[in-house]
């Protein structure tokens, strides 16, 4: 982790001299956050309720499941003295698999919610990307940076262009 935040100090102390050499003026940095774009911008919205809508259809239907196999538990308890040991076997056999049955359907469910999570979140990344870069070559940005991911600490407001840039995102999707 130290090695790779030497590795970026070093990289941006280069371009700062590369900028320094072919004589620019100034340096435009601009810093994004991705995380309040998903929180703000329509399609992050968006995003959010459909993942929010297959999480509560998929924990309804495991919870549905779940309400089953304890009904069917109570009932081979119950019945549990007026059964033969065979049939009593076979019963909790049934029930066993059961609770497997349900134990891999909750592992399908949770491969699922993370591809469509995974689907979502890259198409949206995808466009900002697309659009960060025409920003960039258009008002001349020689460094963009995502605020989270790249250990930003502290930055001005001035060059944040978070805001921005959900302007012009909710503007594209909506075209």
């Amino acid at each position: 982790m130290k090695t790779v935040k030497i590795a970026f100090s070093a990289a941006i102390l280069f371009l700062f001299s590369l900028t320094v050499s072919y004589g620019a003026d100034v340096a435009k940095i601009g810093v994004v956050d991705f995380k309040r774009i998903f929180e703000v911008s329509s399609s992050g919205k968006s995003a959010q309720a459909e993942i929010k809508s297959q999480g509560e259809k998929m924990e309804t239907e495991l919870k549905k499941k779940g309400s089953e196999l304890e009904k069917l538990k109570k009932k081979i308890d119950r019945e549990a003295l007026v059964m033969s040991r065979e049939i009593l076997e076979e019963k909790e056999r049934e029930f066993r698999i059961q609770i497997n049955d349900l134990k891999s359907l909750e592992k399908k469910y949770k491969a699922e919610f993370q591809v469509l999570n995974n689907r979502l979140v890259n198409r949206i990344k995808k466009d900002l990307f697309e659009l960060i870069e025409e920003i960039g070559k258009k008002e001349g940005y020689l460094l963009i940076i995502e605020k989270q991911e790249a250990g930003i600490l502290y930055s001005p407001d001035a060059i944040d262009l978070t805001d921005k840039l959900i302007i012009q995102f909710n503007e594209k999707v909506a075209q």
